[in-house]
């Protein structure tokens, strides 16, 4: 299985992965950087929930991305997001990429 291309992947965006809540509220992993492609566009979907809400920004990135939903993510012009949703795309036998799909707020 491939991933997706890296000349695909345009921008860099920061994530602070959700752990979990503590005792002082939520609790997030070390930032890491990952090449993505960001799309800024106004959706309607459905949450981790089921709730329809919106979606301001995506993140296209590759399979491997550590972004369970929750997690914080700093987009390319500095924006601070959370995260709604996390979609992954396997084709496994297929010729066409894996990758990570991630709707914020």
């Amino acid at each position: 299985m491939t991933a997706l291309p890296a000349w695909l992947l345009r921008h860099t965006v920061t994530v602070e992965p959700y752990r979990g809540s503590g005792a002082y509220g939520p609790v997030y992993d070390e930032p890491a950087a990952a090449a993505a492609l960001v799309a800024e566009t106004v959706k309607h979907i459905r949450d981790a929930t089921g709730t329809i809400t919106v979606s301001t920004a995506q993140v296209y990135a590759g399979p491997d991305l550590d972004c369970p939903v929750g997690s914080r993510v700093i987009l390319p012009d500095g924006r601070i997001t959370r995260v709604l949703t996390v979609a992954t795309h396997t084709a496994p036998g297929l010729p066409v990429p894996a990758s990570t799909e991630v709707y914020c707020e």
